[in-house]
């Protein structure tokens, strides 16, 4: 390209088109020493892709050359333009007050249509500080002047931003409306950057309005746009950070954030970006529980925004220190004023989230005993309950909740928290993955909180047990949406199971394996991403809990315990002889402790001649029976126990208790799922399967003796152990008894897997049976293991199965011996052949094993779960 040539002045279309392209060739126009008019757009050019993507200081040095040259060139138009894109540039560089002069210098200096683009660049400008009511009204004026004059570029931009001004504003649907307007305009154009940023804008929209799923599909799909361009967006990172906190994944938040901003500080970036993620990362950190690191982000952001004159962020930007300083435990009249103050002033700017900052101010008022203060800031904040988008509502009833809690209206509270609840259960259901679903359920934690402690203190046990209910394993009420046919989730899946089979053989020879583990976790990434992306399907279980229909199904003969924590300790409500009994236990900080060192000593027991541990284990399971079931204990009866703990006792190995340890147990999230499984049919013809995966001590040495026992079973082992074989065979089996290493992933429940021939059978494998086996026995190590997540929520193998059709599992939560683990198996085997159920073929399982500590540790570490 030569400086005479007309071209030049097509790199400023090009520089949103092809970035990357445009900055080669107004390099090289720069290289031909141009005329003034020339060298004035290449150095615009550059200015704009540093600005945008590099370092600011060369950004700012290179527009103002523009400008240089484009006074010499002697058009005020051109000037007018560079000027525009100047201010922008100084704006987004902290130099507030010299941004918006150069920005009104160019208003003076163009005519017409260039006037018009100067005006929508000040408009967003206006939009970047926080300005929304002046960048409305300089896009009102530019785009019936851009429609003149045919600018769909142009005329597209302006929509985009009037309609990213709406959603601050939280005019949805305006928003929506712009958005299509201007998408139907990029449709017939090139500009292939600014593509990317309309798909990121609707899935801002997206969010806004409820559609989370959506939201996280649309910037995924903007992240691929921006990577084939090798642009990248700041932006993008601060709009999926809002969307991760909404859907209860505030430590990816947070992560993603940090690492945005290390690399924005790697190119000396955008000094207002650099803001925006700081209060990304300070929200993040709050919904984390961290509030230390929220505080020292949160502060930091203040800092920035105060100097960039950006009064709409500062103020959000105090909010969060505010709530962060109250999460680390400081209670003051100051803080009070300090939250009114910023709840008064998000009111000035027209702020959707004032309600949160007048919830806050009234929380921290009730805290100091200031009821009159409270009450008035929290009767601002429950306004909001009536309508807006879910999280909006569900402060407007927690402000609610607290009001009648202060009145000391226990009817009140559970109005308001049942209300609140029914917003969340609306959000939830739009959520197709199960992971999603369980950690939404964060968001109603204060309100399930608020209820169970109302519910004590009316003396109820009914009502205490309908209320833990309510919020207890809402995850599992409806299986996972399962997209019918997924080419590219089914396609990362087997490459998936490829890689990480090769990774495994690599490691068992000693090779190193670092090129394989980053695509493992790519792939991962790439599987996790197309689940969350499945909007919800299914409604759930519209039946509310019915105390009745539990008691009436429980009969005289079995009893349910489920364990309900309120204020930190462990309440038993004892279910059976049509009545709910509640006793008071431990604390469950000190359970969890003691839980800790049963596991412990389980694990030690896992290996020959650690007879002298047995002792200390037992003593341990008696401590823990007292700090879990208290006086309850003593009220169990004869006849079989169901057990409901908290999300963060379910690794306790149940049948070591004392008072459990000859009886006929199982294991339920919540006694609705164990309602559901207790009415859960078996399949007509039910078929058994037997798997075993490779790489066992004994070789799944009961395998060989089942298939003995049950004449006519599918057998699959060796190569014929294939995932999607097994899957296959799994489909609406009535028996399914998988002998196969497992392993456990705290940092990926959901990819918690069986080792089979030709790789990892994962969590998301199973989630995609049409039905989970009527029964299945997992007879291999660390399968009963659980991530708790959102309020009360487990992500895991067991829980994977439940909502799918399977009434009940076997599954092991403790590393064992696996030599023990056969004769254990063949055992339980013997007692479902004669027609007993899951738990009580277990318990007669565990009583025919020697005496000795080995078998008897072994023993312990399986549990049943479900109800048959």
């Amino acid at each position: 390209m030569t400086a005479g040539s007309e071209a030049v002045q097509d790199l400023l279309p090009l520089v949103f088109a092809a970035p990357n392209e445009a900055l080669t060739k107004a390099e090289s126009v720069l290289r031909d020493r141009p005329e003034p008019l020339h060298a004035s757009v290449a150095h615009q050019v550059i200015g704009i892709w540093q600005r945008d993507f590099g370092d600011m200081r060369l950004a700012l040095r290179h527009l103002r050359r523009a400008c240089d040259w484009a006074a010499r060139a002697g058009s005020a138009d051109r000037e007018a333009d560079v000027l525009a894109t100047l201010g922008v540039a100084l704006v987004h560089s902290g130099r507030t007050r010299q941004g918006l002069d150069a920005l009104g210098r160019g208003v003076q200096r163009g005519t017409g249509h260039t006037r018009a683009r100067v005006l929508f660049r000040r408009a967003y400008s206006w939009w970047v500080l926080g300005h929304h009511r002046e960048a409305l009204e300089d896009v009102r004026r530019a785009v019936p002047v851009l429609r003149q004059a045919g600018d769909v570029i142009w005329t597209a931009r302006a929509l985009t931003l009037r309609a990213t001004v709406h959603l601050a504003l939280g005019a949805v649907e305006r928003a929506e409306a712009d958005f299509a307007s201007a998408e139907d305009l990029w449709a017939v154009t090139d500009q292939e950057h600014d593509k990317a940023d309309a798909v990121e804008s609707r899935g801002l929209a997206a969010f806004r309005s409820g559609d989370v799923p959506a939201a996280l599909r649309l910037l995924d799909e903007a992240e691929e746009r921006y990577a084939k361009l090798g642009t990248p967006t700041f932006m993008l990172s601060i709009r999926r950070c809002e969307v991760l906190m909404a859907a209860g994944l505030a430590a990816e938040a947070l992560a993603e954030a940090d690492t945005a901003i290390a690399e924005l500080d790697a190119l000396g970036g955008q000094s207002t970006r650099k803001a925006e993620l700081l209060l990304a990362a300070a929200r993040a950190a709050r919904q984390a529980d961290d509030p230390a690191t929220a505080t020292a982000r949160a502060g930091l952001a203040v800092r920035l925004f105060a100097g960039q004159r950006r009064a709409w962020w500062e103020a959000h930007a105090r909010l969060v220190l505010t709530g962060a300083r109250h999460a680390a435990g400081k209670r003051s009249g100051r803080l009070v004023r300090d939250a009114a103050a910023v709840a008064e002033r998000l009111v000035e700017l027209g702020a959707p989230a004032a309600p949160e900052a007048f919830l806050l101010a009234g929380r921290i008022a009730l805290d100091l005993g200031r009821t009159a203060d409270a009450e008035r800031h929290l009767a601002v904040a429950a306004r909001s309950r009536r309508n807006g988008p879910p999280l909006a509502r569900m402060t407007g009833w927690a402000a609610q909740a607290l009001r009648a809690r202060a009145a000391g209206s226990t009817r009140g509270v559970l109005e308001a928290c049942r209300r609140g609840l029914d917003v969340l259960d609306d959000h939830r259901m739009t959520l197709g993955a199960s992971e999603l679903r369980a950690r939404a359920t964060a968001q109603g934690a204060e309100l399930a909180a608020l209820a169970q402690q109302a519910a004590l203190r009316s003396g109820g046990p009914r009502r205490l047990l309908v209320w833990s209910e309510r919020w207890r394993a809402t995850a599992l009420s409806a299986p996972p949406t399962r997209p019918p046919a997924d080419p590219e989730l089914l396609s990362h899946m087997t490459a998936y199971r490829e890689i990480a089979a090769r990774a495994e053989e690599a490691r068992m020879e000693g090779r190193p394996v670092p090129a394989l583990e980053r695509e493992q976790r790519r792939l991962e990434r790439a599987i996790r991403s197309r689940t969350l992306h499945m909007r919800g399907e299914a409604h759930g279980d519209d039946t509310r809990f019915d105390v009745g229909r539990l008691l009436e199904r429980l009969g005289d003969g079995v009893r349910l315990v489920e364990l309900a924590v309120v204020d930190g300790r462990v309440q038993v409500l004892l279910c059976g002889q049509s009545r709910v009994r509640r006793f008071e236990a431990g604390l469950l900080a000190a359970a969890e402790t003691e839980a800790e060192h049963v596991q412990a000593g389980l694990r030690r027991l896992a290996h020959p001649g650690a007879q002298a541990r047995l002792p200390v284990v037992e003593a341990a399971g008696r401590r823990l029976e007292e700090l879990l079931l208290g006086p309850a204990a003593a009220h169990l009866g004869d006849g079989p126990v169901v057990i409901v703990p908290p999300g963060r006792l379910h690794r306790v190995p149940w049948a070591l208790l004392p008072s459990l340890r000859e009886r006929v147990v199982s294991v339920s999230p919540s006694a609705s799922s164990w309602l559901r499984a207790r009415e859960t049919r078996p399949p007509r013809g039910g078929r058994q399967v037997l798997v075993r995966g490779p790489g066992l001590a004994t070789g799944g040495a009961e395998v060989t003796r089942l298939a003995d026992r049950y004449r006519g079973a599918t057998v699959l082992e060796h190569r014929d152990a294939t995932v999607p074989r097994v899957l296959t065979e799994l489909d609406g089996a009535g028996l399914a008894h998988i002998a196969a290493h497992g392993t456990f992933r705290t940092d990926g429940p959901l990819f918690s897997a069986l080792r089979m021939a030709d790789g990892p059978l994962i969590v998301h494998d199973f989630e995609r049976l049409g039905r989970s086996p009527y029964r299945i026995i997992l007879s291999c190590c660390d399968t009963a293991r659980f991530a708790t997540v959102g309020a009360d929520e487990l992500l895991g193998l067991v829980t994977a199965l439940l909502p799918l059709g399977t009434a009940g599992v076997v599954a092991c939560s403790a590393p064992v011996n696996d030599a023990a683990v056969v004769p254990l198996m063949l055992a339980l085997h013997e007692g479902l052949a004669k027609g007993l159920p899951l738990p009580e073929a277990l318990r007669d399982a565990r009583s025919a094993m020697p005496d000795d500590a080995l078998h008897r540790a072994t023993g312990w570490a399986f549990t049943a779960f479900g109800a048959t």
